[in-house]
């Protein structure tokens, strides 16, 4: 166990894998059906990998060595308390996105009413929305993606998690839920935001994300817009917007909203000091 940990790694970081070490562990892991800490007691103790799973372990190395996502490996990506599945055609969540989730199930906590109505448009793998749900179970959540080949996903994740008051619907953001205007109390969303010449430079994002999560027009801010007048439309009085997007965006955001007759514009920073989320009230 430990040689072929140790050469997983080695192959790994010639390849350029940004964290070499965390995805032999995590290989090694998904092939045996152990935990990262459980991969690190069985290298401990002296453990041994059969033919089998080793084979199986050098086809999923050699697939991540080509930068294939380690999330399209394993089938599985982690969001706060959540496993969601996940695979070609649905954005793989980020943790940065986890200050956006945060942020909702604040405002959501905070809202008054028996029900709070949440609402994530552009759902995806349906992170968003689920932590919403999961987290504030006394909310009514509604989640909103209008991809053929991430929907899929949104509606596995949302059937395998198995919240009551989360209600899944295909439907462009721009006007969907035509039934909740002027009842929600917090409309979050991770649209695309990359400028359309502003490449990404991982692999993993370029070649593996699909393209309608990531690009969103020549400043990037297309699906912004359609957010912003969308969600006044969503939101009763008061209620709170949040919208996760890069770090250079927040001044050109702000001039969106504020145009639109937003208030309240704040920015939020993640874990790595970057502004990553802009909020607004109603």
């Amino acid at each position: 166990m430990r040689e072929v940990r140790d050469g997983t790694v080695r192959a790994l970081a010639e390849a350029g894998v940004p964290d070499p070490e965390v995805d032999a562990d995590l290989l090694l892991g998904h092939v045996l059906g152990l935990s990262r800490g459980g991969v690190h007691a069985r290298v401990v103790v002296g453990g041994e990998l059969s033919a089998t799973d080793a084979a199986a372990l050098d086809a999923l190395v050699a697939r991540r060595a080509r930068r294939e996502p380690l999330q399209h490996l394993t089938g599985r990506a982690a969001f706060r308390s959540l496993e969601l599945a996940v695979g070609p055609g649905v954005f793989v969540p980020r943790p940065e996105t986890e200050l956006l989730a945060q942020l909702a199930i604040d405002a959501l906590r905070a809202a008054a009413g028996p029900e709070p109505i949440g609402v994530d448009l552009g759902s995806g793998s349906g992170a968003i929305a689920l932590s919403m749900a999961t987290e504030v179970p006394h909310a009514r959540v509604w989640a909103v993606e209008n991809s053929p080949e991430a929907f899929p996903w949104t509606r596995r994740n949302v059937d395998e998690v198995g919240a009551p008051n989360l209600e899944l619907v295909f439907g462009d953001l721009a006007e969907a839920l035509g039934d909740l205007e002027g009842r929600v109390s917090v409309v979050a969303s991770n649209p695309p935001y990359i400028p359309d010449d502003a490449i990404p430079r991982d692999p993993e994002v370029r070649l593996h994300d699909p393209e309608h999560a990531l690009y969103g027009g020549p400043d990037g801010l297309d699906v912004v817009r359609i957010l912003s007048r969308r969600a006044l439309e969503l939101l009763h009085p008061g209620g709170a917007l949040m919208v996760e997007h890069g770090e250079a965006q927040s001044e050109a955001i702000a001039a969106v909203l504020s145009a639109d007759g937003w208030h309240a514009i704040a920015h939020h920073r993640d874990l790595t000091g970057r502004d990553r989320v802009t909020t607004a009230r109603r």
